[in-house]
């Protein structure tokens, strides 16, 4: 063998020993992730991505936040990233490093129908670059009618909806968001057509265009709704045996004959998939500990919202992961897409 065909041989070896040498470091750097401990997690400022304009009353980032930071002793920033229906929050907390400083507070748009209806769009799959801590907070979901609208049930609605038909307009959040789904799967289940409006400004254009009659029906979460903005057809309480003390007397979608029809409004606390589980499981202990507590209870009950914590991040995990297979199916059905 030659001088050259030598060197390029000894080349060629050094070459592979390199990638065999970077690939055992790579596949060795998980493992040294996971073996960090609980008391590894040392004092930090831990961040709050937000997909909201500001963690106010319908959130539950900021009372967590300020509890958190008084049981793990670590500052605490809620950092606001609106737009792009939650998209901007979501994908800066999956790029984050997954050291457990930066976490996301999703919820069910966020973490489980976005990755459908915006897949051309996201950098990100949350399913796959995000895992739960554990669930915060769950809030009914109801559906309510302009004052003007005359039936009083759901089945007068439809009833109504089949004499008048091209009559009736329904608001949503947008398109793709979970008021604009469920209400889809009511028209498909009931055999009725409506106009979809939708508003970006949320509820808070939502509730007015219900009280002038510019719209009759629209699914939104109790924590938005005002006793005199619109009255109540039907309250869905998903995973609720009795109705609730703010609906006396409303009945169920189950009730009026659409079991699984309406979407509990829950929120979570999430982090970077590759953050150690020694810090997924202190960071759910924190959670629940804070949220068990009484006043937190009746704090955020008195904003309508229901503490409902997970047993284990694993357990929130799959419960999204299985959601987000199940809200996939629905927006292809519905041929729902965001470009």
């Amino acid at each position: 063998m030659g001088r050259f065909a030598r060197a390029r041989r000894a080349s060629a070896l050094a070459g592979i020993a390199r990638r065999i040498a970077l690939t055992a470091i790579a596949g060795l750097l998980p493992l040294i992730a996971a073996g960090q401990s609980a008391e590894q997690y040392r004092i930090g400022q831990l961040r709050f991505s937000c997909p909201t304009r500001l963690a106010g009353p319908r959130t539950s980032s900021p009372h967590l936040s300020t509890k958190l930071q008084e049981t793990l002793g670590q500052p605490f920033v809620v950092d606001n990233r609106a737009g792009a229906s939650g998209n901007i929050a979501l994908e800066a907390a999956a790029k984050a490093e997954p050291n457990g400083y930066t976490l996301l507070v999703g919820n069910v748009s966020t973490n489980a129908i976005n990755e459908s209806t915006f897949a051309d769009v996201l950098q990100t799959r949350p399913s796959r670059d995000l895992v739960g801590i554990s669930k915060l907070v769950e809030i009914p979901h109801m559906l309510v009618a302009a004052p003007s609208f005359p039936p009083n049930s759901v089945a007068e609605m439809i009833e109504w909806a089949k004499r008048n038909p091209g009559k009736l307009n329904y608001a949503s959040a947008g398109l793709g968001t979970y008021p604009h789904l469920d209400m889809l799967r009511l028209l498909k289940a009931a055999g009725i057509q409506m106009t979809h409006i939708p508003y970006k400004g949320g509820a808070a254009q939502m509730l007015p265009a219900l009280m002038t009659g510019e719209v009759q029906l629209s699914f939104i979460n109790l924590a938005h709704h005002v006793a005199d903005q619109g009255r109540q057809i039907e309250g869905d309480r998903h995973h609720h045996a009795s109705p609730a003390a703010e609906l006396p007397g409303v009945a169920t979608m189950a009730e009026q004959g659409f079991p699984g029809i309406g979407t509990n409004a829950w929120q979570g606390l999430f982090a970077p998939t590759a953050t150690p589980k020694p810090i997924l499981d202190k960071l759910h202990a924190a959670v629940v500990a804070v949220l068990s507590k009484p006043e937190m209870k009746e704090l955020l009950a008195r904003q309508l919202m229901t503490v409902a914590v997970s047993r284990s991040p694993q357990e929130f995990t799959e419960q999204v992961r299985a959601e987000t297979q199940t809200w996939s199916e629905i927006v292809r059905d519905n041929k729902v897409k965001i470009e």
